[in-house]
């Protein structure tokens, strides 16, 4: 226990700052949100980067949408198939080789016999030796010809990981800007974003940051859907419990790009990667003095949101992801 105790003195400091960080990850940045709410079945698939949101998305870490198999990512599936493959380190023809030899060195080192029971010393080294050397040629043997397997849609999780670079995108407009009809990166944009939708994403942006300063939550309520809701309202709970009010205000987006537009069946989906600017603090309720951030401050933040509808009827947010590059 004495030459492990520092080992594992430290492996106790690394777990207990583990848990610090993710209680800090869950808490609201000023100027973001957490990753949360759903996009169908692509809720566990990064969306593809853009020249507005260049690095991968935060992944989303709070969503009612169930891990299936048609929800989980393909790297996941490969990586879960490929286990079953080759049955772990110790797995297949090669863990039955290998455990049969430790099981029988064993046994016969305690019968005080076992490879070399008659030469002592020297034969425990050489029954190691070839056990060393026999495991190492059955890793090599059967290890190296377990096939790759690309499960279905491993080719569009190559793809949504890959950058965006040489791809055309879109900026969403200013206010009074007067950009026409912007155009979304090849093969993204699978319904047909038009200007009108753009701007309900950038009218969506300003309405969620201005209702979640006042905890309006029937404007929330409004303007997301009912999981989303569910986790602005668990958010502004826990601000109200610690004593806490989120002010946030002049809330201008700066660019915006299309990741990705599908369909699922009746319901339409768009998932859009926005830099906006804002200046986002922390105040105590009971004596307004600020907690955090800065009330004359500006601060810029870089999100991943999803909006969601069925025909007929108007977009709403169901989820928000961070893109920040120190996220």
């Amino acid at each position: 226990m004495r030459r492990y105790g520092k080992l594992f003195a430290v492996m106790a400091i690394g777990f207990a700052t583990m848990l610090v960080a993710v209680d800090f990850a869950e808490a609201r940045r000023a100027g973001g949100f957490s990753g949360f709410g759903s996009r169908g079945t692509r809720t566990y698939s990064a969306p593809p980067t853009t020249r507005t949101a260049p690095t991968t998305a935060a992944p989303i870490e709070r969503s009612m949408t169930p891990q299936t198999q048609a929800t989980r990512p393909a790297a996941t599936q490969n990586q879960t198939q490929a286990g079953r493959n080759t049955g772990g380190m110790f797995g297949g023809l090669a863990g039955g080789l290998m455990g049969g030899l430790l099981l029988g060195g064993l046994f016969g080192m305690l019968m005080g016999t076992g490879f070399g029971g008659g030469f002592g010393f020297l034969g425990l080294l050489l029954q190691g030796l070839l056990i060393f050397f026999l495991i190492r040629w059955a890793m090599r043997a059967f290890g190296t010809r377990q096939p790759a397997y690309a499960g279905p849609g491993a080719g569009i999780a190559r793809s949504s990981m890959a950058g965006g670079e040489g791809k055309p995108s879109f900026e969403i407009p200013r206010l009074g800007g007067g950009l026409g009809r912007p155009r979304a990166p090849e093969n993204a944009d699978e319904i047909g974003v038009g200007q009108a939708d753009l701007d309900k994403f950038e009218g969506l942006l300003k309405q969620m940051q201005t209702a979640y300063a006042a905890e309006d939550y029937a404007a929330l309520r409004r303007i997301s859907t009912p999981e989303a809701m569910s986790y602005l309202a668990e958010e502004l709970g826990d601000n109200a419990t610690r004593g806490l009010k989120n002010v946030v205000r002049d809330v201008h987006l700066v660019q915006g790009d299309i990741a990705e537009a599908w369909a699922e069946g009746a319901v339409e989906y768009a998932t859009v990667a926005m830099r906006y600017e804002s200046i986002d603090y922390m105040v105590d309720r009971t004596s307004g003095h600020v907690v955090s951030g800065d009330p004359d401050d500006v601060g810029e933040s870089v999100e991943i949101w999803t909006f969601v509808r069925r025909h007929g009827t108007d977009w709403q947010i169901a989820a928000i992801q961070s893109a920040d590059d120190q996220g």
